[in-house]
């Protein structure tokens, strides 16, 4: 697959059509409306695409239409095979809200390329490329990890900030991190972008870490990777289904830990295109009878930026 300047823009395309889309939900309080609004919009532009496409991360099973779900096919067949991966609307709340850091997403791959993960939860850490690889790990304590961020930034512990999901889950984590006296930032939500704050200083964020979705952990790992970034995940089982369904996509080992590497294997294209403003892009804009939306485009072997469109009412 040739992961051109011209495919990518039909990609920085296929997003911001669905954030067009699901602007005019913001602020509703209708956080499942929004949601239908993307996801109709991102399918049918990329039923346009010349690819065989399917896609390995979405929003549920068959089942479960008319979201876009794990093994739906899209594109017009005339094409390379290639993976996709969805979340036409990350941080649901925040669009029905009006809240910050509403995102259209998506992620693709030659077929094979990207990790078919299951709808349940993983365990994640991320930090810049600034960190030496192995000064994190999922196994190491909090101390530790702490520790040896602070010391390959040099920094004092107090001058380190971490960022994780606000959850209830997350208690004993957040109370480790105070007792450390370790700044934070508690998100509402929006574990894709949360992950993306660890690739530029200008975020202030040391490190990402804690329990969210698996299949938002695959999008993030396809934008770390062009950023040399660092990201491990650990799928968590919980349930008999849950098992069930690992079992079923092949994976063996249920308490294995994946490296970036493990997760997103050659190039990718990674597009996030805002629907609210946040921390990474501009949300959607309506000026002089155009829209104009923001996208972070990210791939290893093109120049990383963000990508301003204008576009018409049609």
């Amino acid at each position: 697959m040739n992961l051109d300047k011209e495919l990518i823009d039909k990609l920085v395309n296929i997003t911001s059509s669905a954030s067009i889309a699901c602007h005019k939900y913001v602020g509703k309080n209708d956080k499942i409306i929004a949601d239908k609004a993307a996801t109709d919009a991102m399918r049918k532009n990329l039923n346009k695409l010349d690819i065989d496409g399917q896609v390995v991360i979405g929003e549920g099973e068959l089942d479960e239409a008319p979201m876009l779900y794990i093994g739906e096919k899209l594109g017009t067949g005339n094409g390379p095979s290639i993976d996709i991966a969805v979340d036409p609307l990350e941080g649901t709340n925040f669009a029905a809200k009006n809240l910050p850091g509403a995102l259209s997403v998506m992620a693709i791959a030659l077929k094979g390329n990207l990790f078919n993960a299951p709808e349940t939860y993983m365990d994640k850490l991320a930090v810049g490329k600034d960190v030496p690889k192995d000064a994190t790990d999922l196994d190491f304590s909090i101390e530790k990890n702490i520790k040896n961020i602070a010391e390959s930034k040099n920094k004092s512990i107090n001058e380190i900030t971490a960022c994780l999901l606000d959850r209830p889950r997350h208690k004993e984590i957040i109370g480790k991190l105070k007792q450390l006296n370790v700044n934070l930032k508690l998100l509402q939500d929006g574990d894709v972008a949360g992950a993306l704050l660890v690739t530029d200083k200008k975020y202030k964020i040391d490190l990402f870490l804690g329990i969210g979705g698996g299949p938002e952990g695959v999008l993030a790992a396809s934008a770390l990777d062009s950023f040399n970034c660092k990201f491990q995940g650990r799928f968590l089982f919980i349930t008999d289904k849950d098992i069930s369904r690992a079992k079923n996509m092949g994976i063996k080992d249920l308490n294995k830990k994946y490296d970036l590497n493990e997760i997103v294997k050659g190039e990718s294209i990674f597009c996030a295109t805002g629907i609210t403003s946040g921390d990474l892009v501009n949300g959607v804009k309506f000026e002089n009878g155009k829209f104009i939306t923001e996208t972070l485009v990210t791939h290893k072997n093109s120049k990383i930026n963000i990508v301003k469109k204008e576009v018409p009412i049609t």
